[in-house]
């Protein structure tokens, strides 16, 4: 059964809830057997620095994480057959297009891990 995880965007009452990937089949499959993203809304690939869109059948927003949840970069609409990364990130959020710039995810925002 997948985990599913909620982070907490900071200064909304907004929640992120995403599956998370820890382990290396499922940081490998990633989201390649889904074809659209609706609820949960995302992935939360750990650990991972760097993501590529090979074999996606849609655009995702790619957020990258330092460990202690401080947004390092932002990558909007990434579309398939496309390669993003951070040298800095400990973990990667992959995201419904579109919902980065929603929730106005920026480059030292703190996301907050719920329990």
């Amino acid at each position: 059964m997948t985990e599913l995880i909620d982070f907490r965007v900071p200064g909304t009452r907004q929640r992120l809830r995403v599956r998370m990937a820890a382990r290396w089949a499922s940081r490998a499959l990633g989201l390649l057997a889904t074809r659209e993203l609706r609820d949960p809304c995302g992935l939360w690939i750990r650990p991972c620095r760097s993501i590529h869109t090979c074999f996606m059948r849609y655009p995702i927003d790619v957020v990258f994480l330092r460990r202690d949840g401080v947004v390092t970069k932002v990558v909007p609409g990434l579309k398939p057959w496309r390669m993003a990364s951070c040298r800095q990130a400990h973990t990667t959020l992959e995201l419904r297009a579109g919902l980065a710039t929603t929730l106005d995810l920026q480059p030292g925002m703190a996301l907050d891990l719920l329990a």
